[in-house]
């Protein structure tokens, strides 16, 4: 486990303060839920929780299945990283770290289908020049994580974007239940 050399107090309503340069670090933001459990060693581990997490397999086999059909790398993330990667990049993409264009995105709830070829950064320090569609996971009123198509051959188009708001609709009402 990394040390830190930061000692904190608990409070008498048993609270600690993050300090800030770990919360930059880990990306954790204010309003974020953590999860607290112990591990092994009876250590307090506290991990940024993420409902899209658990969903890790299923988010897997959605992606090889909208590549199977789309013939266009996909992409599934949460509000952090990508989860799920399918397609011809799927290794360069799998659990790297969104893009701040990508947090943007999901911060605004947008929805886009570029059917021209444009460049974009989707995971940090890596450009694309492609097509895509980029489409919010939103559930109970909260952004959770986006589906993402691209192709940097073939244009993406409007039914594939359709084929993907379809997808992202469906993972909103998985994790209503």
């Amino acid at each position: 486990m990394k040390a830190t050399g930061v000692v904190r107090r608990i409070d008498d309503l048993g609270r600690i303060v993050i300090p800030k340069e770990i919360r930059k670090n880990l990306r954790i933001k204010e309003g974020e839920n953590l999860e607290i459990f112990i591990d092994k060693e009876n250590q307090i581990v506290l991990k940024k929780y993420s409902l899209m997490n658990n969903m890790e397999s299923f988010v897997g086999v959605l992606a090889d299945s909208l590549y199977s059909l789309l013939k266009k790398n996909i992409l599934i993330t949460d509000g952090d990283m990508v989860l799920a990667a399918s397609g011809p990049l799927k290794k360069e993409y799998e659990n790297g770290t969104i893009s701040e264009s990508l947090e943007r995105a999901l911060k605004v709830r947008e929805n886009i289908v570029e059917t021209h070829e444009k460049e974009i950064e989707f995971i940090a320090d890596k450009k694309e020049q492609c097509t895509y569609t980029i489409q919010s996971i939103i559930s109970g009123g909260d952004a959770y994580g986006l589906v993402i198509a691209f192709s940097l051959d073939e244009p993406v188009t409007e039914m594939d974007g359709k084929i993907i708001g379809m997808a992202t609709n469906f993972l909103s009402k998985y994790l209503e239940e």
